[in-house]
């Protein structure tokens, strides 16, 4: 049995659909955590993706309302990316708060 680092498996929880012209880097290969890259910069990293899906999704919205997007559908896997990604970083930010919880409630 062969056994894969995590970093190598090269799936992001913000990975999208988005075509390649967007600003978004939605490509996540595990080298971050290798570079030294710090914790706060992952999380400050992961919070600006998810603040450009909802921008693309919002932007999208705005040309679907006044008709000017020729494929509605662009729009429904815009929404749908940017709240699935919204509902990962409301799980991820739960978890992390049970965790200081779970140590703060630790005995000295």
């Amino acid at each position: 049995m062969t056994v894969m680092p995590v970093g190598a498996v090269g799936i992001s929880p913000f990975a999208s659909t988005l075509p390649p012209t967007s600003p978004v880097d939605t490509t996540f290969t595990g080298t971050d955590l290798t570079s030294g890259t710090n914790f706060g910069e992952l999380v400050s990293q992961g919070l600006k993706q998810l603040e450009a899906l909802q921008s693309r999704a919002d932007d999208l919205a705005v040309l679907a309302a006044t008709g000017k997007l020729t494929d509605v559908h662009d729009y429904t896997i815009a929404a749908t990316e940017a709240a699935m990604a919204t509902q990962l970083t409301v799980a991820l930010r739960n978890k992390a708060l049970e965790a200081f919880n779970e140590i703060m409630r630790m005995p000295a």
